[in-house]
């Protein structure tokens, strides 16, 4: 409670001086207290031993089994070499403590136009014979250590530097989408594997039966792979578990499947963590995410960008711009969301567009003044802003958005004794005290700058 009284204390004073994001205050606020859980008294966030936890961050698809050539940027034709250590000593600075660390199943794919094989992959490729991109063919009763190996370290190396990391299960989207090509090189396509194992039962040129209950055979080799996955992660505290990215409508029986073995087999470790449901592309529902077994969910909104669903604690809700629009950037999401009682991740390619750096500089903000607000009791209540965005424990703090420019009103009346004024401009990092305003009323507040504006006021 002391490492996070200190850490708390210095954040308020830096963003009391108008200082931007800082490594400092980033991170060190120790991802490994204890596994997470759902927060008792605020389930729409997890805490730790030590008290209520915001997640946020960016995150991007080959920052685990990626490490030959990945793409940069493919509008400038740049592509280079994926760096881990670069990737979490950018996150810290950006104040982010939270990334989904993807895998992937697919052995190679095309970006900015090269080929770019991945690896490594879970299962061990030896032979005998040759699959289809001319390598040894996976043998699926047998894993290869590189693969856990890596993910062993990158959890950890995450743990130390305090952030918190989904590790991803199965990826979906790609069993979907881009054609046969895909579906090509998978290790469950029978011609790349020596076990005789035949993902595409229907035989329709993709692998999406792999996300159902039709193959005893699949799941008995998907089976092994979790159990490995959780014996390789399970000692440390700062995991969670994802089923599968963007896994088709097809998929829910055979994810909760996999929520209840995760859970169950970890009920035979020392730990436990949170397993997630993240939206379900194309043909989901929100509502197969909430009535999940998960403990947290990454749900889809046409509305999510401008107007975000009011969290209401039924889930953790984690809002990732991947299920939302892609690459988008805006730089507004983040507060909008947040201010609504989601936690935030934005899928970000570290392209350098302006709105690329708004949109991470906003979740190190949020993230700044979560610290500093009691999340044990703060909730979304829209009706107190005439902006529609706000978080708060009615009569001892507020913290309210202006997404567009100009003065709004924020309802005091909870509030019996004055208030504290404070107010950030997002788009510099800068802060401004404002002095104190009587509570009692409905008061109308003036950014002291043009564009959007960020408003604490608190006892």
């Amino acid at each position: 409670m002391l490492f996070r009284a200190v850490l708390l204390a210095l954040a308020v004073a830096l963003g009391a001086a108008g200082a931007s994001a800082s490594p400092v205050v980033a991170a060190r606020e120790a991802a490994a207290s204890g596994p997470l859980r759902v927060l008792p008294s605020n389930p729409r966030y997890f805490a730790d031993t030590s008290g209520p936890v915001y997640l946020t961050g960016s995150h991007v698809w080959w920052n685990l089994v990626g490490g030959q050539t990945w793409k940069s940027d493919c509008r400038r034709g740049a592509v280079r070499r994926f760096s881990y250590d670069a990737y979490l000593r950018r996150l810290q600075a950006l104040n982010h403590n939270f990334f989904r660390l993807w895998t992937l199943q697919q052995p190679a794919f095309f970006e900015c136009g090269t080929l770019v094989r991945v690896g490594p992959l879970p299962w061990l490729r030896g032979g005998p014979g040759r699959a289809t991109d001319g390598r040894p063919k996976f043998d699926l009763r047998r894993f290869d250590p590189a693969y856990f190996r890596r993910l062993r370290t990158r959890v950890a190396e995450a743990q130390r530097r305090g952030f918190y990391v989904s590790v991803m299960l199965f990826e979906g989207w790609g069993l979907q989408h881009h054609g046969a090509w895909r579906w090509r090189g998978d290790p469950f396509n029978r011609r790349n594997n020596v076990n005789g194992v035949d993902g595409d039962l229907n035989g329709d040129g993709t692998g999406t039966e792999l996300h159902t209950l039709d193959s005893r055979e699949v799941l008995r080799i998907q089976d092994a792979y979790l159990r490995r996955v959780v014996d390789t992660v399970n000692r440390f505290d700062n995991v969670l578990y994802e089923v599968a990215n963007e896994s088709g409508g097809y998929s829910t029986a055979w994810q909760y499947r996999v929520i209840r073995l995760v859970k169950a087999y970890e009920r035979t470790k020392p730990k436990r963590h949170p397993v997630g449901m993240t939206f379900q592309h194309a043909g989901g529902s929100n509502e197969a995410l909430f009535r999940s077994p998960a403990d947290w969910v990454s749900p889809e909104s046409d509305t999510f960008l401008t107007d975000p669903p009011v969290a209401t604690g039924r889930r953790v809700v984690i809002a990732d711009s991947d299920h939302i629009c892609g690459l988008c950037a805006d730089p507004t999401f983040p507060w909008r969301a947040f201010l609504r009682g989601n936690n935030v991740l934005f899928m970000d390619e570290f392209l350098s567009a302006p709105e690329n750096r708004g949109a991470r500089a906003a979740l190190g903000q949020t993230r700044r003044y979560a610290l500093r607000l009691n999340l044990r009791t703060a909730r979304p209540l829209p009706a107190l802003s005439s902006t529609r965005f706000c978080l708060a424990t009615p009569g001892r703090e507020y913290l309210a958005y202006q997404p567009g420019s100009g003065p709004f009103r924020l309802d005091l009346d909870a509030a019996r004794q004055s208030l504290a004024v404070e107010w950030l401009e997002p788009a510099t990092g800068r802060t401004w005290a404002a002095g104190r305003v009587a509570g009692g009323a409905v008061r109308t507040f003036t950014p002291p700058f043009d564009g959007p504006a960020v408003l604490y006021v608190r006892r």
